[in-house]
């Protein structure tokens, strides 16, 4: 039997998911029995909740409005329900967790055997990739995200700040020389991103977008090669300190830098409906102050 709940749960995933087929197949049912599950709310609503078309459904403004405060009162009755459930018990089952490869490799991967013995009922599934991914096509439960976050319907919570910071290895600094003033860097090899020219733009004072001599799509790669003496990069503080602190990397134009740009923000991201909530309530509060974020 689907109950009021259910249906609540239903539309979000249709919202979420942008169509009754797509819903259908994250939910494992039948797009008939989505359909109808929406439908029963909007006529118990006396409201049109979801313009249909053949290719997605867009949300009305009362719609809005709804989905908005379901959201909310569904979260809050999880959070109490699983409160009194597991009241006492360690949180149990699959956690999928997914964050770009630099944060999995730097800040995940040492927290994971530690993590593991305070909950080793919970099943932690780690991906990684380059850019976001959406976290209901991709089953993903928790997402780790860099930068600064667009509107949408998932939860965020913060978890701080990493720093970014211009960086080569001395070897490089030794042969090409230490750039002293932003404009300096016309006479360096720059490594930057060929897929996201946003992150092409360094926080340094009157520099709007850099022109790489090489490029790569991922942060790691950057790192390695700036490591290799290939030029000198703009890398967050999360992925280098261990390089830094051991000399392999050096900082540069340090007095030049931008601090506190949006791409410094580090949150956790999951869809407000989760059901999944004591899982990633102990992950988010276990990782948070064991987050090496800064140099």
């Amino acid at each position: 039997m689907i109950t009021r709940s259910d249906n609540l749960h239903i539309l979000l995933t249709v919202v979420d998911a942008g169509g009754f087929s797509a819903a259908a197949k994250v939910l494992d049912m039948q797009v008939a029995k989505v359909s109808r599950s929406v439908a029963k709310i909007e006529t118990q609503l006396n409201t049109t909740l979801l313009n249909r078309s053949t290719r997605r459904v867009e949300l009305t403004e009362e719609g809005r409005l709804f989905v908005e405060r379901v959201r909310q009162g569904l979260y809050t009755l999880q959070e109490a329900e699983e409160e009194l459930l597991y009241k006492g018990e360690l949180p149990s089952g699959v956690l999928r967790v997914d964050a770009a490869s630099p944060f999995v490799f730097h800040q995940l991967v040492p927290l994971v055997q530690e993590f593991q013995q305070h909950y080793p009922a919970i099943k932690l599934q780690l991906t990684s990739n380059e850019g976001y991914v959406d976290l209901l096509e991709k089953r993903i439960d928790l997402a780790i995200r860099i930068g600064k976050l667009q509107e949408s319907s998932l939860y965020a919570r913060p978890l701080g700040k990493s720093p970014l910071h211009l960086v080569a290895s001395p070897e490089y600094l030794a042969k090409r020389g230490v750039p002293a003033h932003v404009v300096d860097l016309n006479g360096h090899d720059l490594l930057g991103f060929n897929d996201n020219r946003v992150l092409n733009q360094w926080p340094l004072k009157g520099l709007k977008e850099i022109e790489p001599s090489i490029t790569a799509s991922s942060g790691e790669t950057l790192r390695l090669l700036a490591l290799a003496g290939n030029g000198i990069a703009c890398m967050s503080a999360f992925m280098i300190r261990d390089d830094v602190a051991d000399g392999r990397l050096m900082s540069v134009l340090s007095k030049h830098r931008i601090a506190g740009t949006e791409r410094e923000q580090v949150n956790a991201v999951f869809y407000k409906a989760t059901s999944l909530s004591k899982r990633i309530a102990v992950f988010i509060e276990f990782i948070q102050p064991r987050l090496q974020l800064g140099l």
